[in-house]
């Protein structure tokens, strides 16, 4: 079982969520279906959490920018921010 959490970490480079999911699967088979104490995990290697958070502008923030734009620009960052669409389904919009 630790080879196959630590397969999951290190070579399929899964989220730490998924790695998680998996262990806690793990754990509630052989505690409540087999009966068995809990499992040995001496050398597993946890996946790692992604450091780096998103960043959302307040509303402040995002009007500073807003006023800053003009013409075509100004017109899908306000569709952007007002619909909440992406990128791209914005660019692809026809009249």
């Amino acid at each position: 079982m630790e080879s196959y959490l630590n397969y999951l970490a290190n070579e399929k480079n899964v989220a730490a969520s998924t790695q998680n999911q998996a262990l806690s699967a793990l754990v509630f088979l052989y505690k409540q279906v087999l009966l068995k104490p809990s499992l040995k995990l001496d050398k597993l290697k946890r996946a790692k959490k992604p450091e780096n958070l998103p960043v959302v502008l307040s509303h402040k923030e995002a009007a500073a920018i807003i006023e800053q734009l003009s013409g075509l620009s100004y017109l899908i960052v306000v569709l952007l921010y007002g619909s909440g669409m992406r990128i791209t389904e914005c660019v692809r919009l026809r009249v």
